[in-house]
């Protein structure tokens, strides 16, 4: 299922403004990749933005890798940024420098004062509204399906992946041992490590290790699940640790840390592999978050009522608009759709 393209509108074009400001020692498309990464930080970015991004990005394979590079350096600077806003170093974003006239500045002030108003928010990337394109964490990973897609990896001889839909990962690694980064979503991972090092996998702040196993390891809103299929997974994350075998499940978050671990219904836990979405008792209010990461646009709940209410069966991934007319039959929900794929139930 592809995403619905977003037109990009008559406004002016962020690289011409903010590279303006970027010191011209860079390489020209670092300098406009580094005015991309700023524009989508600034809390101000539009949907045009993004869809504009993609086609600055799709010009050509250097285009593409001043992006991931822009990203990387962002990265890096995120703990020293942060650092000098406590020290009172650089300006917060709630009191505003006073205006200076344009002229040249330095790349540790202007990088820093851009990171310094996300830093301000409480965390680096600035999620979009509504989850209707993807973050620039998202954007800037080495493997990354949109909605609705799947995709399948073979990392190395004895490392494969399948992502399922909206998934971003990261590879830190591909030598001694494959280290990966899980930024957002879902996917399947399969290792045959043997006697070498282990796979690593790291998911909002927690680290899953295995060297002979088949696992499921699932990262939404900073929220990790891991399901062990085959073999035997180390799941660890703020000096806790716990290890899992075949149809077991761990949770972790930073706010409650790592859970027990309890047994894992594989069929259901599978499902997305086969295009199936299988749902025992859930509340409509569930459903309908895994439906969004599916369906392009969004299912917005209006109704508390609606959304409490319990429901089972098993939907096909690429008919998921089947759910919104038996939303109407079933619980005689209200329907009003807006442009973008924005479905209102009530």
């Amino acid at each position: 299922m592809a995403d619905s393209r977003i037109g990009v509108g008559k406004k002016s074009n962020p690289v011409l403004n903010a590279a303006d400001d970027i010191p011209s020692e860079l390489d020209p498309l670092l300098r406009q990749a580094l005015a991309w990464v700023i524009r989508l930080h600034s809390g101000t970015a539009t949907a045009d933005d993004a869809a504009a991004l993609a086609l600055w990005r799709s010009r050509s394979p250097e285009h593409e890798a001043a992006f991931r590079d822009a990203v990387r350096l962002w990265r890096s600077l995120g703990e020293a940024a942060r650092k000098l806003v406590d020290d009172g170093e650089l300006p917060s974003a709630t009191t505003p420098p006073r205006q200076k006239a344009r002229g040249r500045v330095n790349r540790r002030a202007l990088i820093g004062g851009a990171i310094a108003a996300s830093v301000a928010g409480g965390y680096l990337t600035v999620r979009p509204p509504f989850g209707l394109w993807p973050s620039i964490e998202e954007l800037s990973a080495d493997y990354r399906t949109a909605k609705g897609e799947q995709r399948n990896i073979a990392l190395s001889d004895d490392v494969s992946l399948t992502l399922n839909t909206q998934t971003s990962i990261v590879v830190r690694s591909r030598s001694a041992g494959p280290h990966l980064e899980l930024i957002s979503g879902e996917a399947a991972v399969v290792a045959r490590r043997d006697d070498t090092a282990p796979l690593v996998v790291d998911a909002a702040g927690g680290r899953i290790t295995a060297r002979r196993a088949s696992f499921d390891v699932r990262c939404l809103d900073e929220a990790v699940s891991v399901s062990c299929i085959d073999g035997e997974v180390d799941v660890a994350v703020r000096g806790q640790s716990i290890s899992i075998a075949k149809e077991r499940q761990v949770s972790y978050s930073a706010t409650a840390g790592l859970g027990p671990a309890f047994a894992v219904d594989l069929e259901q836990a599978r499902a997305w592999q086969n295009g199936l979405l299988v749902v025992r008792d859930w509340s409509v209010n569930r459903l309908v978050e895994e439906i969004n990461r599916y369906r392009p646009g969004k299912i917005l709940i209006m109704d508390a009522d609606l959304g409490k209410r319990m429901i089972s069966g098993t939907f096909y991934l690429d008919h998921l608009d089947d759910f919104v007319a038996q939303a109407q039959g079933l619980f005689g929900a209200t329907v009003r759709t807006l442009p973008g794929g924005i479905v209102l139930l009530s």
